[in-house]
């Protein structure tokens, strides 16, 4: 049936375009997988300066721009997108998020009396240190709100089998399905960093590379203890690290604080469509986030070919196969380190691995995974018409 029902999907979420992260990189794919397979898809998201859309029916609501954290709040009041939406006639609304436009989707669920769908994108409670309360209150206060949100959805969907775990542990098993956001390999696979690397003058060096927000709950700390000791063993090292955030200057600072100031690049943000070229530059993909819930990043460096050396954690450990295809470490900057050093001594590990990589990033082929969630929008459709909603006994993360 999904092939031959063509739907009118409305996504909502508080990310999109120009920002680079792992919620608009997923809305954005699965958007050009489920157009190409010829279903329309529409985007609510916050409004942003000076960016003009290029794609058609992307729907903006006004926003507050929050520069610091590379972020916008939307306001979730819009009399175009109130009068556009039921003109547009949609089977389903798929939110990505669980505040704000995340809000507004459920409210327009309820009142069109279509089906709700919703990404469980991030582990909510590890950024309760935004706010600056006592944190075991936070954390209650986050469970509840997500359990009361999660009983107004039909489905949810998790990106990675971790997430998926952490979720039935509380009682949550009923129409949750695993389905990572899955990736485009062409633009990966055909990519040159060759320009990018002579532009940073590293032609004869050795270059491990990472991308991320730089925010506190990413572990970066740990990743530069691992390196630094790397770097003292091989100095023709360099690390380059892709993104931004409001903890950058203080990473710099611990990076000159362990003597490798000038080893360290903090390339900052790159547009979307430049990320191939860029993980073309590294020998080495290294990771050190314990908080990922698709592991999106490092999907999209194997799907350029590296290798991967990381943290063993939630999302990346569901797309890296220790031993296989990349190498996981214990939360320790020895550990990473050890890690990191046995795959560039090692040249035998090191080809057998690339080797793996080519053919496991196979798995995670973007139609594949477009046509799961097509599935997914079914059932949500036809358990709408039932009266079925997620049951959702406890908080979460309690």
């Amino acid at each position: 049936m999904v092939d031959d029902f063509f739907m009118n999907i409305a996504h909502f979420t508080n990310t999109y375009k120009p920002n680079v992260n792992g919620v608009s990189r997923s809305v954005s794919s699965f958007r050009k997988a489920l157009t190409s397979l010829g279903h329309n898809v529409f985007v609510f998201a916050p409004g942003a300066r000076k960016y003009e859309d290029r794609e058609p029916f992307i729907f903006r609501y006004a926003a507050v721009e929050i520069p610091q954290f590379n972020y916008a709040i939307s306001l979730p009041v819009s009399s175009y997108v109130n009068w556009v939406l039921p003109r547009l006639k949609p089977d389903v609304i798929h939110s990505n998020h669980p505040l704000w436009l995340g809000d507004v989707a459920a409210r327009k669920a309820e009142k069109m009396e279509l089906p709700l769908v919703f990404t469980f994108h991030t582990r909510y409670t590890e950024y309760t240190h935004y706010v600056p309360l006592d944190q075991a209150f936070v954390k209650g206060v986050f469970a509840e709100w997500l359990a009361r949100y999660l009983r107004r959805c039909q489905h949810v969907v998790t990106p990675s089998e971790s997430i998926r775990e952490i979720l039935a542990e509380h009682g949550v098993t009923e129409r949750v399905t695993t389905i990572p956001t899955g990736i485009d390999l062409k633009p990966f696979q055909q990519a040159d960093g060759t320009t990018i690397r002579a532009r940073f003058g590293w032609e004869k060096k050795i270059v491990l590379l990472s991308i991320g927000r730089l925010a506190k709950e990413k572990n970066w700390e740990r990743l530069l203890e691992a390196v630094a000791i790397v770097m003292s063993k091989h100095d023709d090292i360099r690390l380059a690290l892709i993104g931004d955030g409001p903890y950058r200057a203080a990473l710099e600072k611990y990076a000159a604080s362990l003597g490798v100031a000038d080893k360290v690049m903090f390339v900052g943000r790159v547009p979307m469509d430049a990320v191939p070229s860029y993980l073309k530059v590294g020998d080495l993909f290294v990771y050190a986030s314990l908080t990922e819930t698709q592991g999106l990043v490092t999907m999209e460096a194997m799907a350029a070919g590296l290798t991967v050396v990381a943290v063993d954690a939630t999302g990346t450990r569901d797309v890296v196969q220790n031993g296989e295809d990349g190498l996981l470490t214990n939360n320790d900057s020895q550990a990473l380190a050890d890690g990191i050093l046995r795959v560039l001594e090692n040249p035998q590990l090191r080809e057998r691995l690339e080797t793996n990589v080519k053919t496991n990033i196979q798995r995670f082929d973007l139609l594949e995974q477009a046509r799961k969630l097509l599935a997914v929008y079914e059932q949500a459709i036809e358990d709408k018409k039932t009266g079925y909603v997620i049951n959702v006994e406890n908080r979460l993360y309690t």
